[in-house]
C-alpha cells in the first residue's frame, strides 16, 4: 500500500515539479536557497500527500502547498536579524583616533577630589550633580551661606591641586 502511494506521488510530482521550481525562483535569490526551498516543499508535499483527496487537480494542490511553504519560510526569514559582512561597509566607516583627553581629565579631577576632606567631597559631589545651594545646605545640615563659602573654598582647593 505504501509502495503504491509512494509510486503515485513520485509520478505526480515528476510530471509537475516545474511548479515547485517556479515558486522557488520567486521566493529565493540564489541556488542554495532555491535548493533548500525545493527540498522543504518536496518534504511538505510528501507529508501531506496522504491528505490529498483528489477534489482538485494535483497541480492545483501542489501550487497551494508549495506557496504556503514558501510564504511561511519567507516570513520566518524576515523575522531573523539580517547581518552583513563588515567588509561591505569598510569604505564608509571613518577611522577616528581615540581621544583620551576627557578620560584623563576626569581621572585627574577624581584624583584631586580624593585629596579633599569628607565635607568638601560631599559638596563637590552635590555640585557636580547640579543640586542648588539650598538643597546642598539642607543635605549637609549647614546654612545656605556656609554652603556657598565652603563650596568656593573647595573649588579653590581643586584648582590648586589640578594647577599647582
Amino acid at each position: 500500500m505504501l509502495k503504491d502511494l509512494e509510486a503515485k506521488f513520485l509520478s505526480d510530482f515528476e510530471k509537475n515539479q516545474n511548479i515547485v521550481h517556479k515558486i522557488c525562483r520567486m521566493y529565493t535569490t540564489n541556488n542554495y536557497a532555491h535548493n533548500d526551498l525545493f527540498q522543504e516543499v518536496t518534504i511538505q508535499l510528501w507529508r501531506n500527500y496522504g491528505k490529498f483527496r483528489g477534489e482538485a487537480k494535483f497541480s492545483t494542490w501542489m501550487y497551494r502547498v508549495a506557496l504556503n511553504t514558501a510564504i511561511s519560510l519567507y516570513r520566518k526569514s524576515t523575522r531573523r536579524i539580517k547581518t552583513r559582512d563588515i567588509s561591505d561597509f569598510e569604505y564608509r566607516i571613518k577611522s577616528v583616533a581615540y581621544d583620551d583627553t576627557e578620560e584623563l581629565q576626569l581621572k585627574a579631577l577624581y584624583g584631586a577630589i580624593h585629596q579633599l576632606s569628607d565635607i568638601e567631597k560631599a559638596l563637590i559631589f552635590l555640585y557636580l550633580e547640579d543640586k542648588p545651594y539650598k538643597e546642598i545646605s539642607e543635605t549637609l545640615g549647614i546654612s545656605n551661606g556656609n554652603a556657598r563659602v565652603k563650596m568656593n573654598r573647595a573649588k579653590e582647593k581643586l584648582k590648586n591641586i589640578l594647577n599647582p
